[in-house]
């Protein structure tokens, strides 16, 4: 199934697609491992710093092999394009869906580069996500709020044909100092006014669970989940090298993988309203 049908669906039945990013095998291999024991389906995501570290051609390869060896059903994304360029690259390598984050640019320019993207994956048939609104990234201050207008959401999604866009409600990229608190009553107004495409949540690691389920239940369908997988792995594996002097990584590595597999299965009920 296309991945803009799977979403509305879901969309339609208040329940919501775990979109997760991956670094390498371990992780690529927790998160499968999860989907594949609840039985859900996934979004494999790859930044373009992912990209650089595993080389494109490479990174593409696993994530479907991958698929096929879990059997998940599952599609490969490209998290915050940063550029025309990137999402192209992707599009030829056979992703299934391409974000284009113009967010920090005027409204106008992200009109235009989304304009650019959706008009060249329309001959590939893929999916395009954009945003609009400031979601902070890693470095970036939370303090300002630049939440998404529903008005501009409307004008932004009429004007570029965009499948999915990301909105800005609450959420920020990285660990939280304080409790997040999405604004619902928002999201509830952006969604009365936008009906062409689907809602994304960005920076959901560390947002509670019952807020998680209430941007479900009032229009989010994907969630994004990045830091939380980098941090339990590698918070788990320094907990193993620090307890013994193995270096037969194959031993080591699973360890790590395994509390991937049981973030991600926690995050999957919720997404699932399970």
């Amino acid at each position: 199934m296309k991945l803009k049908d799977k979403l509305r669906d879901l969309s339609a039945h208040k329940t919501g697609l775990l979109a997760t990013n991956y670094y390498n095998l371990e992780t690529l291999h927790g998160v499968l491992r999860a989907a594949q024991q609840t039985g859900d389906p996934i979004i494999l995501q790859l930044t373009q710093s992912s990209i650089d570290y595993m080389g494109l051609n490479t990174a593409v390869a696993m994530g479907r092999e991958g698929l096929k060896q879990f059997g998940v059903e599952g599609w490969i994304h490209l998290d915050h394009g940063g550029s025309v360029e990137l999402a192209q690259r992707c599009l030829d390598a056979g992703f299934d869906s391409v974000m284009i984050d113009g967010s920090e640019l005027p409204f106008s320019e992200n009109v235009k580069i989304t304009q650019e993207v959706v008009q060249r994956a329309k001959s590939y048939g893929a999916h395009v996500e954009a945003e609009l609104g400031f979601v902070a990234k890693l470095g970036q201050s939370h303090a300002h709020n630049g939440f998404t207008q529903p008005h501009e959401a409307k004008q932004f999604v009429e004007e570029t044909g965009v499948d999915a866009l990301a909105i800005s409600i609450g959420t920020a990229h990285g660990f939280y100092k304080e409790e997040p608190k999405l604004q619902i009553d928002l999201l509830k107004s952006i969604e009365a006014e936008v009906a062409s495409a689907t809602f994304v949540l960005h920076g959901s690691s560390g947002v509670p669970e019952s807020q998680l389920r209430a941007a479900i239940q009032y229009g989010i369908c994907k969630v994004n989940l990045a830091t939380e997988i980098k941090n339990i792995f590698m918070k788990t594996l320094q907990d193993i090298l620090t307890q013994n002097e193995e270096i037969d990584l194959r031993k080591v590595f699973p360890k790590a993988t395994n509390a991937v597999t049981e973030l991600v299965k926690g995050k999957l009920d919720i997404v699932n309203n399970r």
